[in-house]
């Protein structure tokens, strides 16, 4: 079963593009597409609320997005989110083949 994963980041007030920029830089974003089992890893700017990153991620299955969590790359995310993210909502849908 596919795992669709839904991940809202609400950033310090002004540090949305920096922090995407930084994700960008790293390489954080090249490393998690290469992934076994990756089929999407999008970030998208809320035009709504200029403090908000969405990522959209789609995954083969949950042991992907498993194996995702203890990557080096998902390991800098984390440390970026310390310096930049107020709080963080994540979501995960099954998705039937």
């Amino acid at each position: 079963m596919k795992q669709f994963v839904e991940v809202h980041y609400f950033v310090k007030d002004g540090k949305r593009g920096e922090f995407y920029r930084t994700i960008l830089e790293r390489g954080i974003a090249d490393a998690s597409r290469a992934e076994a089992g990756n089929e999407k890893y999008d970030y998208y700017l809320s035009p709504e609320n200029e403090n908000e990153l969405l990522l959209i991620e789609l995954w083969a299955s949950a042991e992907a997005v498993r194996a995702h969590g203890q990557t080096p790359h998902f390991q800098q995310l984390a440390e970026l989110k310390q310096a930049y993210v107020e709080d963080t909502v994540i979501r995960r849908y099954d998705i039937a083949e």
